[in-house]
């Protein structure tokens, strides 16, 4: 019965160190949110970008040495 009482105690202590943690938590406001959501789009543009430019390029190469 002792090693349930534990068991329970440390679930117990889990969730009130969970909730501790989850106080000092700042979350993002709207604002910060779009832009930071701007930023990962332009991100993820440019290196798409990148990758087509690149694919481009060693399609013209390969296609000059066939």
């Amino acid at each position: 019965m002792k090693k349930k009482e534990r068991t329970g105690s440390k679930k117990v202590g889990l969730l009130k160190n969970v909730k501790m943690e989850m106080k000092k938590v700042t979350w993002p406001n709207k604002k910060e949110v779009l832009k930071y959501s701007v930023a990962t789009l332009v991100f993820c543009i440019v290196v798409m970008i990148f990758f087509q430019v690149l694919n481009l390029g060693l399609s013209v190469i390969k296609g000059a040495f066939n």
